[in-house]
C-alpha cells in the first residue's frame, strides 16, 4: 500500500512545470527488481524527464532497456532522471524538442535511434494541459498548444518511429480518465485525449499485420508536475482525494502499466486502454 502524503497549497507558473520544486516529491521508484522484461530493448519517451515520464523510463531502465528521452525545456528534471536511469546500470540519453513542430520531432526521434543502436519502443507521453471554466475564454493560442503537444506530437514521433520500429516492436499512448468521462475545466485537454484514444486504436489496426502493437494508458489523477503547473494553489491541497480509493496516485503505480503493454506480458493486447485511476469506473 502506498503511504499518503498530505499535498501542501503549491502552484507552478509554467506548463509543462518542474518535477524538483514540487512538495512532496512524485514517487516514481520502481518497488521490485528487475527481470530482464525489456532486456536489450531500445525505447523512446516523450516527457521523459518527469511524472510519468521519469516512472516510466526508469522502470523501463531496470528491465533492461536503453532510454531516450525527448523533453520540452525541463533541463535539471531531464538530467535527474537519466542519473536515476545511470543508478540503475542503465544507459540513457536525453533530447531537448518542441514535438508539435513536425521538424523538431522527427530530428529527435533520429537522433535518438541513432544514439540507442535502434528502437523498438515508443511511449508517447508528452503533454500539456491548461485550466479554464469558460469555453469561450479558450484562446486559439491556447487551444493550439494543447493540440500540438497532446495530438501533433504524437502523431509526428509515431510517423518517425515507425522508420525503425521492427516487427514485434510497442507503441503506448498517454491518454488520461478526462477522455472517458469528461472534465469542465479541462475541455480542450480532454479532447486531446479522446483524439488519443481513438488514434491508438485506429494505429493499432493499421499495424497489426506488421507485428506492432499500440496501446494506450489513461490514468486518473495522479501526482505530478502537471498538477501544480494548472491547478491554483488552493485546489492542490485536495488533488486525488475524490476517487474511490481517496488519493492521488503516484507516477510508479502507473508506469506498470506501460511497462505491461510494452513487454511480453502485454502480447496479446492491442488497441486497447488501462485504467490506473483509483477505482473511477469508466468506459473502455
Amino acid at each position: 500500500m502506498t503511504e499518503t502524503k498530505k499535498i501542501p497549497p503549491q502552484e507552478q507558473d509554467s506548463m509543462p512545470a518542474d518535477e524538483h520544486k514540487m512538495d512532496p516529491a512524485p514517487d516514481w521508484q520502481p518497488r521490485h527488481p528487475g527481470t530482464g522484461k525489456l532486456k536489450d530493448k531500445c525505447a523512446i519517451i516523450t516527457g521523459g524527464d518527469s511524472g510519468i515520464g521519469r516512472a516510466v523510463a526508469v522502470l523501463f531502465a531496470r528491465e533492461g532497456a536503453k532510454v531516450g528521452l525527448i523533453y520540452l525545456e525541463e533541463d535539471k528534471d531531464a538530467q535527474d532522471t537519466c542519473a536515476a536511469i545511470e543508478n540503475e546500470g542503465g544507459i540513457a540519453f536525453a533530447r531537448k524538442a518542441d514535438i508539435g513542430k513536425r521538424d523538431e520531432a522527427f530530428a529527435a526521434v533520429e537522433a535518438l535511434v541513432d544514439k540507442l543502436g535502434g528502437l523498438d519502443i515508443l511511449v508517447n507521453n508528452a503533454a500539456q494541459q491548461y485550466m479554464e471554466t469558460d469555453l469561450r475564454d479558450i484562446t486559439e493560442d491556447h487551444l493550439r498548444r494543447t493540440f500540438d503537444s497532446n495530438v501533433m506530437g504524437y502523431f509526428f514521433c509515431t510517423q518517425a518511429a515507425l522508420d525503425h520500429i521492427p516487427k514485434g516492436g510497442a507503441i503506448v499512448n498517454t491518454a488520461s480518465v478526462n477522455a472517458f468521462k469528461g472534465n469542465a475545466a479541462l475541455v480542450d485537454y480532454s479532447a486531446t485525449r479522446g483524439a488519443i484514444t481513438a488514434f491508438s486504436r485506429s494505429v493499432a489496426a493499421q499495424l497489426v499485420e506488421a507485428g506492432i502493437r499500440v496501446n494506450c494508458v489513461a490514468p486518473g489523477p495522479i501526482w505530478t508536475p502537471f498538477i501544480p503547473g494548472t491547478m491554483p494553489a488552493d485546489m492542490v491541497e485536495d488533488f486525488g482525494t475524490q476517487v474511490p480509493m481517496g488519493r492521488a496516485g503516484q507516477p510508479w503505480e502507473v508506469a506498470t502499466s506501460y511497462l505491461f503493454l510494452a513487454s511480453d506480458d502485454g502480447n496479446y493486447f492491442t488497441g486497447q486502454t488501462l485504467h490506473p485511476n483509483g477505482g473511477m469506473i469508466v468506459g473502455s
